[in-house]
């Protein structure tokens, strides 16, 4: 008992500590909220081209081999940094690589770490290494430097690893963290989520594929060990409830096979390394970017 009560108090401990810091690494949602408004013209940010770019990046993590970790601070850094600045669209593939390639430099060892001319010319960017160079210190310095913050996967699987602790061998088969790591990549292709936190992202999700189990021995277990989270978290049910029907929502449509049919765009990474290097010279040609503006929104 004793050990149970200092494992609870230790878990509650960590999770305030890393609900603060969410606090203050949070998208400014009046920024959010300009590209949520903007017009598709071609001369605004809006979240049509946020989500293309997020959808890049994860198709890029995946060429690489890279970890759930990299794929979430790229997108944590990428949405950070687009509620700060107005950005134009010609700028968004250069700012959302260099969100990349920083998060990869932070999670990923360094051996792994490729170069950033390889990472320019395997995703077939039109920027130059100066470009990237350029762009990541202005990225860094919007950002105050603050390149780690808890993401969506950190309270995800901190969460699901407590949620365990309580439940018999039988019922810790229900909540697969693989299925939940999967799903969660579709959500951070959504633009709608990068206005939720993280904590509430991630106990929505828990949420909806526990409502998936009907088996009233193993549900009991789990929505205890739920509410439990929620009072911890301080969630109202109102807001736990809205942000489960989009997660739903979301699912549905990113399982929907016109949704998923992947196209030649984003097949364009589905090359081997060795291949890539051996691509004709005409595909790297460069054109340089214009000044980039570092007025804030």
């Amino acid at each position: 008992m004793i050990d149970t009560v200092t494992g609870a108090q230790a878990f509650a401990v960590k999770v305030k500590d890393l609900m603060d810091l969410e606090g203050r690494c949070q998208p400014k949602l009046t920024g959010l909220r300009l590209i949520e408004t903007a017009q598709d013209n071609g001369l605004r940010m809006t979240t049509r081209l946020r989500e293309l770019e997020v959808k890049d990046l994860l198709y890029l993590c995946r060429f690489f081999g890279f970890s759930s970790e990299t794929f979430s601070l790229a997108v944590s850094l990428l949405d950070r940094f687009l509620s700060v600045m107005k950005i134009q669209p010609k700028h968004l593939s250069c700012v959302g690589l260099c969100c990349f390639y920083i998060a990869v430099k932070s999670s990923e060892d360094e051996k792994n770490v490729p170069l950033a001319n390889d990472l320019i010319r395997i995703s077939q960017n039109r920027f130059t290494v100066s470009d990237m160079i350029r762009m990541e210190k202005i990225i860094m310095e919007k950002l105050y430097w603050k390149v780690k913050a808890p993401t969506a996967l950190h309270f995800l699987r901190l969460f699901h690893s407590r949620i365990q602790e309580q439940l018999d061998a039988e019922s810790r088969e229900i909540l697969s963290i693989e299925m939940l790591e999967a799903q969660l990549k579709a959500c951070h292709c959504s633009f709608i989520f990068s206005k939720i936190k993280p904590s509430l992202l991630a106990l929505a999700l828990l949420c909806f594929e526990a409502q998936e189990e009907h088996d009233p021995e193993h549900m009991n277990q789990i929505s205890e060990a739920l509410k439990n989270l929620q009072h911890l978290l301080n969630v109202r049910d109102g807001d736990l409830v809205c942000v489960r029907a989009l997660v739903g929502k979301c699912l549905a449509e990113y399982a929907n096979t016109k949704c998923s049919r992947p196209n030649s765009q984003r097949l364009r990474w589905t090359i081997s390394g060795r291949t890539a290097r051996q691509l004709k010279h005409s595909y790297y040609k460069i054109t340089h970017l214009p000044t980039i503006p570092e007025s804030a929104c």
